[in-house]
């Protein structure tokens, strides 16, 4: 597959990219490519929409307010979509924002918000974490822009989670071990090829008792350690992906 190419701006659209398409660009697009980049007429970008690949483009300017893309040709192809689930009891704000690009730069394909008894904040903005997760992907060069699913709470996750799907439990009473190895041994020959798992972090405060009790005695549970060290919420999340990718991703 072609390196990332960090040279020219990158552009998430929503129009269906294909050779010789024109995209029309809203008004929000139109004043970051003039005014925050001060891009103007034939200037080329490289732009993607989560499904055709990366495209290279010509801007063209209609006036002082209006302006489309002209597509030239495909510079990258679209990958497969990645089969690492992100789940996560909601952080205030910024802590958010930050925990969701990380987790978009560390390959997650699905981000499901986790109500716990014990998590701060009870709405989210999804909007707003779909928006993060394009500028992450915008900056990082990703290709793949990752799902963003409503909240659900932890018992309505537990109850439907699928038979055959491991669900990595970041757990920080479990017995110091080698996470890398504890997966690698779990998962055995289902590394081949990839394994579709999940990543579960709780909030700050940690799962309630009984919550703990119910995720330990499920089958497709996984608990691994952290480390010695009490993480926040948002460090965790980096630190677990981490993990993971090494052990059964794609690194």
């Amino acid at each position: 597959m072609p390196r990332y190419n960090f040279d020219k701006p990158r552009l998430f659209v929503n129009g269906r990219l294909a050779a010789d398409a024109r995209l029309t660009l809203d008004k929000d697009q139109v004043n970051y490519l003039r005014n925050v980049l001060r891009l103007g007429d034939g200037a080329e970008i490289l732009t993607f929409n989560g499904a055709d690949g990366e495209w290279l483009a010509r801007i063209v300017t209609e006036g002082r307010k209006a302006a489309f893309l002209e597509l030239q040709e495909q510079t990258r192809p679209q990958p497969p979509a990645s089969q690492l689930e992100y789940l996560f009891a909601p952080l205030k704000h910024a802590r958010l924002d930050y925990m969701v690009q990380k987790a978009v730069e560390m390959g997650a394909g699905r981000l499901q918000p986790v109500l716990t008894r014990r998590t701060q904040v009870s709405r989210v903005n999804i909007e707003r974490m779909h928006a993060n997760a394009i500028e992450a992907a915008e900056q990082c060069g990703i290709l793949a822009v990752p799902v963003v699913e409503e909240p659900l709470s932890l018992t309505a996750l537990l109850e439907a989670w699928p038979a055959d799907r491991p669900l990595i439990f970041c757990d920080e009473d479990a017995p110091p071990a080698d996470p890398v190895t504890v997966l690698r041994n779990a998962l055995g020959d289902k590394r081949e090829g990839g394994v579709a798992v999940a990543v579960l972090i709780g909030p700050e405060g940690g799962f309630a008792p009984e919550e703990r009790s119910v995720l330990t005695s499920l089958p497709q549970a996984l608990t691994i350690s952290l480390g010695p060290r009490i993480l926040r919420a948002d460090t965790a999340a980096v630190a677990a992906l981490a993990i993971v990718q090494a052990a059964v991703g794609d690194w």
